[in-house]
């Protein structure tokens, strides 16, 4: 038996693989290969996001038996533990994967006698001790005793202030209550030396978490001979950013596109030769501190009287498949290991971990491709070659470009290809690592360079600009990424392999193409009809260069300068976009709303209630002066309000979610009107048994309603009348009987307070025909009003049924 090391290394985002650390191993004579070395698994594959995660691909070789080290912060370990797989390609097996757990300092301090927290203070400390014996000395004076209690004392000072100080009280062994003022001068100390000795463990942890971050992962390899081992993990990284330079020719002609990614590798290990993607989207991602062990509180249950339990037997199940079979047997060279219910799983083609999930088979079906070619002044190429070759099987497949430029290849075999096109008088363009993916039609667009493989581009014209110079060589190069659809996601990969140092960032071309783009100046109005700040020179752009252009900044070359930059969201293939760059001085706009106009549209009446619906117009004129020497194509935005709706005949270019977008065109030095029509429903409900003389006025005057229903509204009027009058008469009948009753409280009170005067019997008999007087009239008065009730009841029963009678629906 030999004894042997290991030095792995391994970037695990910011960490090595136990960066030239020896891993002590045993292993057999016969498996072992003397000048072995350090075993490197370098990062491969590194696909950056917008959530501001990483994925990352190492692979390497192995040697029969072998034991991996992996070093990295807590902060990665619980990304690599959510991730984590680890795969050996020929036949061997991951046996295990452990890493060293961590209790929080929390948990930690429980251990101590001293209940210290992680945040003490010296006041808190020596409440800690209470009750346990120290030493104070103060100059030469040493005194003995148990702590009995620390708190904070006032003091006056000898200018008449006071002053906080913290005064400690121990208990001698003679029972004395000793009193010390804490100061430079005093120094206590624990005279048991269990509490020194625990006071040192609290400083050592307290201290150990300070200390450098570091976890260990050991995975466990085990098989025969020389063997691939690929590991892939996510881990924290910076968000790739995206930024554009849109290159306007000074003469007519077709804008350029040209996309940079800025990617910065600050995971703390060299990007070597590694395939770079990054791709447009984010997917859902979170922290999770997993790897930290996790205390739950239980709750105290007290005991019962009695604890004695009495042993019992539970009936078997009665359904299939639970209580009995195997777990799962263990496969011969490889397996799955961990999150596999029923023990570790069989088979033959190699093992395979990762964390938290089974590996699946995924069966490949058709794909599609498609795809544009044009030469470097967007024109497009027919009869163009197309040849795609799959990489993994080498079957061919062939096109050739329509009269449109386009191609097209479908029902082929998802994997990966590579395109050559080419064409009589151009250079032939290749495209590698193209990944088609199934269900999907993934598209692949193409500029051709003029001339042949060794021919350069040159352009010469007495008028040529250097601008339109720098668009005919953008238009030649190519870019340093290929674009393809990853499910609801968009990827841009680097066709060559890349390297970025640690700590470095880089700068990568990701879109070369040509756009479609017409400048144009925007004006925008608020909801009030007023232009909100400067008009804006833009650049209406139709992403046609069959890519999804991530968010980022982009500038403006135009006429051999910097013309402006700005803000661009997601842009999809086809979507179209107003990308403002710079404040249009030339352009100078004004408003004007008219009055509201109100117009009736409808009116119906239908079982007593009257509607009227209006339509309320609103108009705003917009004065448009152009004061350059040269024409602009104004686009001009007009709020969308709700339940306004635009008048026949006004007809946007496009609307947004907030804006109707116009386009006016107005000659250099000239000035164009500009008109916005809108209209709305407004409703007005009336319950015809109320209508006014007034209101029927009103109607008549904007033939509103015809002759008929006027006189039937007025048949209506009348008959309220009708009710009125009666309602008056009882009205004052009522107020007659109210002074009635009113009087004959007052007689009532005056005949309790005769009693026993002389004038009691004269008055008496006079109050008493008073009263019976005014019984006859109440009598009287209340025949009446019920009369009056009925009349009432009568007309108004007239009144609904000519309210009922009236119908109508009319359109004006």
């Amino acid at each position: 038996m030999r004894t042997h090391y290991l030095c792995v290394a391994l970037l695990f985002a910011g960490a090595a693989f136990a960066q030239t650390t020896p891993v002590r191993q045993e292993k057999p004579e016969a498996d072992v290969k003397e000048g072995t070395g350090s075993v490197s698994l370098p990062v491969k594959k590194v696909v950056l996001y917008k959530n501001g995660v990483g994925y990352f691909e190492h692979t390497g070789r192995v040697h029969g038996n072998q034991e991996l080290g992996i070093e990295f912060t807590t902060a990665q370990l619980n990304d690599v533990l959510k991730s984590l797989t680890v795969v050996d390609l020929n036949g061997g097996k991951i046996s295990g994967v452990r890493y060293n757990s961590v209790a929080p300092l929390s948990e930690r301090l429980k251990s101590l006698q001293v209940p210290l927290s992680e945040d003490v203070t010296s006041a808190a400390f020596l409440i800690a001790l209470r009750g346990t014996r120290v030493e104070v000395r103060n100059g030469t004076a040493s005194t003995l005793g148990k702590v009995f209690s620390v708190e904070t004392v006032k003091r006056e000072t000898s200018k008449g202030g006071t002053l906080d100080v913290t005064q400690l009280a121990i208990v001698t062994d003679a029972g004395e209550l000793r009193l010390f003022e804490l100061g430079p001068g005093v120094t206590v100390r624990a005279a048991d030396s269990e509490i020194r000795e625990d006071v040192s463990r609290y400083l050592n942890l307290v201290g150990s978490t300070r200390s450098k971050d570091v976890r260990r992962m050991t995975i466990s390899a085990t098989g025969n001979g020389d063997r691939n081992l690929f590991v892939s993990y996510i881990s924290e990284v910076p968000v790739w950013k995206s930024t554009y330079r849109i290159v306007v020719p000074k003469a007519p002609g077709t804008p350029f596109l040209q996309g940079w990614a800025i990617v910065d590798n600050t995971v703390g290990e060299d990007w070597k030769d590694v395939q770079l993607s990054m791709v447009s989207g984010s997917p859902q991602s979170f922290i999770q501190n997993i790897s930290q062990p996790y205390y739950t509180r239980r709750p105290v249950v007290p005991l019962p009287q009695s604890v004695m339990l009495t042993p019992q037997a539970h009936e078997a199940s009665m359904e299939e498949g639970i209580g009995s079979g195997a777990g799962g047997g263990v496969g011969q060279g490889g397996g799955i290991v961990g999150g596999v219910p029923g023990g570790v799983g069989g088979g033959t083609g190699g093992g395979v971990f990762r964390a938290g999930m089974a590996s699946k088979p995924v069966s490949p079906n058709a794909a599609m491709l498609s795809g544009t070619v044009v030469d470097p002044s967007g024109a497009v190429v027919p009869n163009a070659d197309v040849v795609l070759r799959n990489t993994a099987t080498g079957t061919v497949e062939s096109a050739r470009t329509d009269s449109n430029g386009s191609y097209s290849f479908s029902g082929v075999e998802a994997g990966p290809y590579s395109l050559s096109i080419s064409s009589q008088g151009f250079k032939t363009t290749q495209f590698s690592q193209i990944n088609l993916r199934p269900g999907i039609n993934n598209s692949v667009n193409a500029t051709l360079s003029l001339g042949s493989v060794s021919e350069s581009i040159e352009v010469s014209s007495t008028n040529t600009s250097q601008n339109s110079i720098v668009v005919a060589a953008l238009r030649s190069a190519s870019a340093a990424a290929e674009g393809s659809a990853l499910g609801e996601l968009f990827q841009y990969s680097l066709k060559e392999k890349i390297t970025v140092l640690k700590n470095q960032s880089a700068l990568v071309p990701i879109v070369q193409s040509p756009i479609d783009a017409e400048k144009v100046t925007l004006v925008t109005a608020n909801e009030d009809g007023e232009v909100d700040g400067t008009p804006l020179r833009a650049l209406w752009m139709t992403n046609s260069s069959g890519l999804t252009l991530d968010g980022g900044t982009f500038n403006i070359l135009e006429e051999d300068s910097f013309a402006g930059e700005g803000i661009m969201d997601v842009l999809h293939p086809g979507e179209r976009r107003l990308l403002s760059y710079a404040a249009d001085t030339a352009v100078h706009v004004t408003t004007e709303s008219e009055p509201l106009e109100k117009t009736v549209k409808r009116v119906t009446i239908v079982k007593g209630v009257m509607k009227v619906t209006r339509e309320e117009r609103d108009t705003t004129t917009y004065t448009i002066h152009n004061a350059d020497s040269t024409p602009r194509q104004v686009i001009l935005e007009h709020p969308i309000r709700e339940q306004w709706k635009l008048a026949e005949g006004t007809k946007p270019e496009e609307s947004g979610s907030t804006h109707y977008r116009f386009r006016v065109a107005v000659a250099p030095g000239k000035t164009e009107k500009f008109v916005v029509r809108e209209s709305r429903p407004a409703e007005t409900s009336i319950y015809v048994s109320t209508i006014t003389d007034t209101q029927v006025a009103a109607f008549v005057e904007e033939k509103t309603i015809k002759p008929p229903v006027e006189e039937a509204l007025r048949r209506v009027i009348a008959k309220k009348n009708e009710i009125s009058e009666v309602e008056q008469e009882m009205r004052l009948r009522q107020t007659e009987m109210e002074a009635i009753d009113k009087d004959q409280a007052r007689l009532r009170e005056n005949m309790k307070a005769l009693k026993g005067s002389p004038e009691e019997k004269a008055l008496l008999q006079r109050y008493t025909r008073q009263l019976d007087g005014q019984e006859d009239r109440l009598a009287a008065l209340k025949k009446e009003n019920a009369d009056l009730q009925t009349k009432r009841a009568a007309l108004q029963a007239q009144l609904n049924g000519m309210v009922l009678e009236i119908a109508m629906d009319e359109t004006l």
